[in-house]
């Protein structure tokens, strides 16, 4: 493992990185993944992979072999098995329960076309379906409990929002498929994950995650939401806007990886730009400084 930092005396770091295998990482994964990846080596701690395939329409049969090759070209080697989300129905069904016995989760027969001029769902199906013969989501009610969530981002700072003006996410879709919100909570706690960091278009998804913590009996992890990457055009850098897959080659890969440091605020020397991937990981393990992270969104310079 190339630079591991060990702390001696300190708690274990767990971190993840958990794309969903619906295509290929870009240059904006990668950002993400890099500085998860950086954030735990750093600290001597553990780096987890886990495949958010649990909505299996999405996610084409051999993407998550291209998802294992692109990070391995790029020296981000993971900790233990590969975890997929598919293998773990059981464990959702129980948080889902827990939840229903503690009167946290309600089903819910109402459409999105029904409610959505409304800008948030507004919680008509809390004391039982509107249309029962409908088949129901399950939603978490956010109108019990302290109505504010408040947490440190190690970015961002000291975090208030309010879950009332968010309204009771989907925790099991109509369909009968696990929803993102529910799964991402257990699935951290599962694997003791203690750090989190991903891009800031997840941050106001924090505030029913932390509350379906505390309603489970979940240790919260600390939270870092990165900048987000936008593109020439202007546009976040995202699969749904044709962001390009990142390369498998080699002399394609050690500046990307350079250009994925500088944009982190890292300043890696100019010598090191086509220098291997284990070399430029080495030096960015040693001098690791996510507190220079930058306060807006960053641009990519190159295409590929």
């Amino acid at each position: 493992m190339p630079g591991t930092r060990h702390v001696e005396n300190g708690p274990a770091v767990v971190g993840r990185f958990a794309p969903t295998p619906s295509g290929p990482l870009h240059f904006g994964s990668l950002l993400t993944a890099l500085a998860s990846w950086l954030d735990v080596r750093a600290r001597g701690g553990r780096w987890l992979l886990r495949m958010e395939d649990i909505d299996p329409p999405r996610c084409p049969p051999g993407a998550s072999d291209t998802i294992l090759e692109q990070l391995d070209a790029f020296g981000l080697y993971h900790d233990g098995a590969v975890d997929y989300q598919q293998d773990h129905d059981s464990d959702y069904q129980q948080a889902l329960d827990t939840l229903v016995e503690r009167g946290m989760a309600y089903p819910c027969s109402c459409s999105r076309k029904e409610w959505q001029h409304l800008g948030v769902y507004p919680g008509w199906c809390r004391q039982g379906p509107l249309h029962p013969e409908r088949d129901c989501a399950w939603r978490l009610r956010t109108d019990i409990g302290e109505p504010a969530i408040h947490w440190q981002d190690r970015r961002l700072g000291q975090q208030h929002w309010s879950l009332p003006e968010l309204g009771d996410v989907v925790l099991k879709r109509r369909d009968g498929l696990w929803a993102y919100q529910l799964a991402v909570v257990v699935d951290d706690a599962r694997q003791g994950v203690t750090d989190i960091v991903r891009g800031v278009d997840l941050l106001d998804n924090t505030p029913w995650q932390i509350r379906l913590q505390q309603a489970l009996g979940y240790t919260t992890p600390e939270y870092l939401h990165l900048p987000l990457v936008i593109a020439g055009n202007g546009q976040k850098l995202s699969k749904q806007n044709l962001a390009p897959a990142l390369s498998l080659q080699d002399h394609a890969v050690r500046p990307l990886l350079h250009e994925a440091l500088t944009l982190l605020g890292q300043s890696p020397s100019q010598t090191l730009c086509h220098a291997p991937v284990g070399e430029q990981l080495k030096a960015a393990i040693d001098g690791w400084q996510p507190h220079v992270l930058s306060s807006h969104n960053v641009q990519q310079t190159t295409s590929k």
